[in-house]
């Protein structure tokens, strides 16, 4: 079943991104530009909660897969489901990398490594302004 979201999604034109999102979310989700690194609002971010895609709101990580990386971009090992993202090879910049993009928009997130910690060695590199942290509510 498809929800009023996903309805609105389809018609999204570039014109009505730009208006959604700040300027450099537009850069970064739609048209596959990277955040500095060290940057971004969830490099450091301890809170407890679920990552989610800044354009349309599908889960993408929890918090409790989240590591420090060393590399100035918030890092996972797996994402929350692997239905819920989408992965292509990005040949750009004269390098071979697999992007990672919500399956939900195809929103440019960031891309994985297979240098990443165990249980899955992969690691999830994952621009901050592409997410919208869901805290934890304290109980």
């Amino acid at each position: 079943m498809v929800d009023n979201n996903d309805n609105e999604l389809q018609g999204m034109t570039e014109k009505d991104w730009k208006q959604k999102l700040t300027p450099e979310q537009y850069e970064v989700c739609r048209r596959k530009a990277t955040e500095l690194p060290f940057s971004g609002k969830y490099y450091y971010s301890k809170d407890k909660g679920i990552y989610k895609c800044v354009c349309c709101g599908n889960e993408l990580f929890k918090s409790d897969t989240k590591f420090d990386s060393g590399t100035g971009w918030p890092s996972f090992f797996a994402p929350i489901n692997q239905d819920n993202v989408e992965y292509h090879v990005d040949s750009s910049y004269g390098m071979k990398r697999i992007e990672i993009m919500c399956k939900k928009c195809g929103s440019h997130l960031g891309h994985v490594f297979d240098d990443g910690p165990l249980p899955t060695n992969k690691r999830y590199c994952i621009n901050s302004v592409s997410l919208n942290l869901a805290k934890d509510e304290d109980k």
